[in-house]
């Protein structure tokens, strides 16, 4: 067997109907697209639909806004701190232990009890949790916020809404 011998297997390339050539074959002057209309005439896009409203432009999109200027904060409730048995409660401290991701901002909220003085430095405390940590004799330090005063710059992009 040489190279030009090569066929594919019969039946398995079927060949294309030749429509469009005169009236003499079969498949000639309207070459099986009817008489008239748009789709007789020339091509018409999938999602086409005569003319209405296309269902991507009537289906509803989504509502409201993300706020480019929102500040979030990891809380860390008084139980987390009455079980970490540490005096000395810092953002960096809470990230050793695992407890918050690297570079967050902390809030200190009241939940549970203090037994013993602790002295916290974070973010943001509730007035419950501050009212408890300075009961307990404890102190608390307010950290500065990483942006400064005054609102946080724009996350995002050009869709953050600026």
């Amino acid at each position: 067997m040489k190279l030009h011998d090569l066929k594919p297997p019969p039946g398995s390339k079927k060949r294309a109907k030749r429509v469009g050539r005169g009236i003499g074959g079969k498949g000639g002057k309207t070459a099986g697209r009817g008489t008239k209309g748009q789709r007789a005439r020339n091509t018409v896009r999938p999602n086409f639909e005569g003319g209405q409203m296309p269902l991507t432009q009537r289906v509803p999109k989504l509502k409201g806004f993300n706020n480019p200027f929102r500040v979030e904060y990891q809380a860390i409730n008084l139980d987390t701190i009455a079980i970490s048995e540490m005096s000395e409660i810092s953002p960096e401290t809470l990230y050793a232990k695992g407890l918050v991701s690297k570079g967050s901002l902390v809030k200190i909220l009241g939940r549970g009890e203090l037994g013993t003085v602790v002295h916290v430095k974070a973010h943001k405390f509730s007035k419950s949790a501050e009212a408890a940590i300075t009961g307990a004799g404890g102190t608390i330090e307010i950290l500065p916020p990483p942006f400064g005063n005054g609102r946080p710059p724009v996350k995002g992009n050009a869709h953050a809404n600026r």
